[in-house]
């Protein structure tokens, strides 16, 4: 670790000075990204209960939904998971309020296949494209249709072989519409869903080859995607609305509790573990006091530990005005 006069960077003071960009030390490993998912699923420690659950969730082929506050670790769990069983990168889907059952299962770029179908047109015909820019309708070939669909993180982790299931991270789902976890219930229960525009041509093209996730191509019988081994399905939820009993039922809960003061300063020292030991007492005492009232995440802890031992030149007052930034309540406007 570089240990500059000053540990400010930018100075503020409006005159350029490129070299100051120089003196910046490495990246804290959890902003490393080429090693994030490694990281998240080599770091995570399960509390009590966890590991019981996900060996449940494996025997019962049921999806696990985890949930508690933010920065408790929730979705490491599913590349701790990914991890330890050796079962490859972790197909994720980042929920919000317009995600649909539909978007985890698949994509139709419609508009690019019409596009490319109208770029021929015009090129067999030997026309120019039309002067006021519309896309004429003709209608595409059936055959080239699955170069277009792109299956989503469910339909990918369907096609996966029966030996190896991918592990499938649906993140805070509490910020769907009230109709998807249903929706999704369904799709859990039954292991298939159809491809609706494979559907319509069944009759005349059986089978169309469509991309994954990953990017690889797999074979789509009569427009249905059946599940060859239910995967492993984690879900979190920050528990900022109630879901479903329905789905509630068909899900195996885990609540993850906050970290103890013993379990983040184990967490500290295994993310900088050459970090100043009596430094982090210090602010597991502050992070721990403000906690108790408001709401913080663990990364916050490690942020400020990272942070106030980037070399001497700090001051107190510069100490100060990190752990007021990096240390503030989620829940504060």
């Amino acid at each position: 670790m570089t240990d500059p006069t000053d540990w400010r960077i930018y100075q503020g003071t409006g005159v350029p000075d490129p070299k100051k960009l120089a003196d910046r030390p490495a990246a804290p490993e959890w902003r490393q990204f080429d090693r994030i998912a490694v990281r998240r699923g080599e770091t995570f420690k399960p509390p009590p209960g966890v590991v019981e659950a996900v060996n449940a969730a494996l025997y019962l082929r049921r999806p696990v939904l985890v949930t508690g506050d933010p920065g408790t670790g929730k979705s490491s769990l599913a590349f701790a998971v990914a991890r330890e069983l050796g079962l490859g990168d972790v197909l994720q889907w980042n929920i919000n309020s317009r995600s649909t059952r539909t978007e985890g299962l698949y994509d139709y770029d419609a508009l690019a296949r019409l596009r490319a179908a109208n770029l021929h047109r015009m090129r067999t015909a030997g026309t120019a494209a039309p002067s006021d820019g519309k896309v004429a309708a003709e209608e595409p070939s059936r055959e080239d249709i699955g170069i277009y669909i792109t299956l989503g993180a469910i339909g990918t982790a369907f096609m996966a072989p029966p030996d190896k299931p991918r592990v499938v991270l649906i993140d805070e789902i509490d910020k769907s519409d009230v109709d998807l976890p249903n929706d999704l219930l369904h799709v859990f229960e039954n292991g298939t869903f159809e491809i609706a525009e494979l559907v319509r041509i069944a009759g005349e093209t059986p089978q169309i080859e469509v991309r994954t996730l990953d990017g690889e191509m797999v074979s789509i019988p009569r427009g249905v995607v059946r599940c060859r081994e239910f995967p492993i399905v984690i879900i979190t939820s920050n528990g900022e609305r109630d879901l479903p009993p329905a789905f509630l039922r068909r899900c195996l809960r885990i609540d993850l509790p906050k970290p103890t003061p013993d379990m983040l300063r184990e967490i500290a020292l295994r993310h900088l573990p050459g970090g100043d030991k009596d430094v982090l007492e210090g602010l597991l005492k502050k992070f721990d006091e403000k906690r108790a009232n408001a709401m913080l995440a663990t990364d916050q802890l490690l942020n400020a530990f990272y942070l106030v031992t980037r070399g001497r030149s700090l001051t107190a007052e510069d100490r100060q005005a990190i752990e007021n930034i990096v240390l503030r309540e989620l829940d504060s406007r």
